[in-house]
């Protein structure tokens, strides 16, 4: 029973994650129609900026973490504002344009900081322990973290103007323009607010995980499997996916393998588009 409460709580971390990724990805679709396949170059970005701010400018880990989060945003504002904005309605165009960008980012990681892992540890180590379940504490870190940025993402969306005019042109771009929306102003921060995210999961998980070229390929794979899961353009969709994605992974790693979990995933996708194409909630990025 312990290996199963300890699964369940790894899978809700895992879960955390993901949903601020899927969120990011989603967010930008549902808004402005565009597939960001850079979405895993900003989450490396993320951890290569924290990295170079605690190992090279000796910041404290919270402070990089903040740092990689608005650079990754400031990026995503420039990127969406000159090469984005001119070609938002032509979608083939922006999307090799993103993976134009994502190819750029590899390449400059890899140019400057070579092919291999980074050496980048957690500030906080040690298990929490539960009766019989141990837990890694910065697991637990990066769980609550994760949980608070999604809240505050909520907050952003559901209870300011900016967030109600997101979601306006989101539903009706034409509609929220008559009514004095400026899609040019608004665009590039929905863009940043998610790039920021990619950037904050990156400077987060990479401690842990790995940093080195390439991790975002698997993140950039993962989290469009998660938006398709949940139904692309759908934020409830994208959050309830991630989490489904991040219980199946732990537990399939815990009494299967690793490997397991993404034979899985692919599997339960394509069973979605059989028999639901529009995924587990449809779309609705005005939640749900």
């Amino acid at each position: 029973m312990h290996q199963f409460l300890e699964a369940a709580i790894i899978g809700v971390g895992l879960g955390a994650q993901y949903a601020l990724l899927a969120l990011g990805f989603t967010l930008i679709f549902g808004i402005l129609g565009v597939v960001n396949f850079a979405h895993g170059g900003f989450y490396m970005l993320g951890g290569y900026v924290a990295y170079t701010c605690v190992a090279g400018l000796g910041l404290a880990y919270p402070l990089a973490v903040v740092v990689a989060m608005l650079a990754t945003a400031a990026l995503g504002w420039l990127f969406e504002l000159f090469l984005i904005e001119p070609l938002i309605d032509d979608h083939l165009a922006t999307l090799m344009l993103s993976l134009g960008l994502y190819l750029i980012i590899s390449t400059l990681v890899l140019a400057i900081f070579g092919p291999i892992s980074m050496e980048f540890a957690f500030p906080v180590t040690g298990a929490f322990r539960a009766g019989s379940i141990y837990l890694p504490r910065e697991n637990l870190i990066v769980l609550a973290v994760c949980l608070a940025a999604i809240a505050c993402l909520w907050l952003v969306l559901f209870r300011t103007d900016l967030g109600r005019a997101l979601r306006a042109l989101a539903d009706d771009r034409e509609v929220g323009m008559a009514q004095g929306l400026r899609p040019r102003l608004l665009f590039p921060l929905a863009f940043a607010l998610a790039t920021g995210l990619a950037g904050l999961t990156g400077a987060l998980v990479t401690p842990i995980l790995s940093l080195a070229p390439g991790v975002g390929e698997p993140v950039l794979a993962t989290s469009f499997l998660t938006v398709i899961l949940g139904g692309l353009g759908s934020l409830g969709g994208a959050a309830l996916a991630a989490f489904i994605v991040g219980l199946v992974e732990a537990y399939t790693s815990v009494y299967f393998g690793g490997s397991i979990g993404a034979l899985v995933l692919f599997v339960m996708v394509l069973l979605l588009l059989v028999f639901r194409p529009t995924g587990l909630l449809g779309r609705d990025v005005r939640g749900a």
